[in-house]
């Protein structure tokens, strides 16, 4: 488990028009078995992800799903299998089971070390955006502050999200619908992971199930 404290992603409220929302795409459903790179339901215990149990939080398999708990404000937590991908697409079904909607969670790819990454996240309230840690420093990639998307279910249901990390283009499908895609160069290759934070309350809970990686 990694953790990273004070987070500078605030989910405004107060977002509406101002903010770029990007035009909705329907996103390519099924992939050939010929291109999964990875998959892991989680049934296996032994695939390789972190099993932590700490103050900060939880990454650990769980009736056959995996858990990432944060049990401290303003704080994200994530987790990776220790692989490594060039151009590949992240799929994934998160579930919120506890915690404030006013939340984030996602995945990650091409990830370098804890302080270099970029990451693809959602919150339980409806906000969305593509980000990159670079040095330390996190940041979001087109946009100040994470545009709302009616197509992210709110509350405690169950979303599909699907990363594109393809040459310079980085991209976040969610429930089939294509919400960004921008272009940036600072990273060519790396891990994936999964991801989970916390903003003025504790709890955030989030399940994650039925991950595949793809080749273009």
């Amino acid at each position: 488990m990694k953790v990273r404290s004070g987070i500078i992603l605030p989910l405004l409220a107060t977002l509406a028009l101002a903010c770029a929302i990007f035009p909705l795409g329907t996103e390519e459903e099924v992939q050939p078995e010929n291109s999964v790179l990875f998959q892991d339901d989680f049934s296996d215990p032994l695939s390789g992800w972190d099993q932590v149990d700490v103050n900060d939080g939880v990454t650990d398999y769980v009736d056959g799903v995996y858990r990432i708990f944060v049990n401290t404000t303003n704080t994200d937590v994530w987790a990776n299998p220790g692989l490594s991908f060039n151009d590949s697409y992240v799929e994934v079904m998160a579930t919120k089971v506890a915690g404030d909607n006013n939340n984030d969670f996602g995945l990650i790819c091409r990830y370098q070390d804890e302080n270099n990454f970029y990451f693809f996240i959602i919150s339980s309230d409806g906000y969305y955006g593509i980000g990159k840690v670079v040095n330390g420093e996190q940041l979001l990639i087109g946009n100040d502050s994470m545009p709302p998307s009616e197509v992210i279910r709110q509350g405690d249901e169950s979303n599909h999200l699907r990363a594109g990390c393809v040459g310079s283009q980085l991209s976040l499908a969610v429930n089939g619908q294509m919400l960004a895609e921008y272009e940036d160069t600072d990273f060519v290759s790396g891990d994936i992971g999964l991801l989970a934070g916390s903003f003025e309350n504790p709890g955030t809970d989030i399940h994650f199930d039925n991950l595949v990686v793809t080749k273009p």
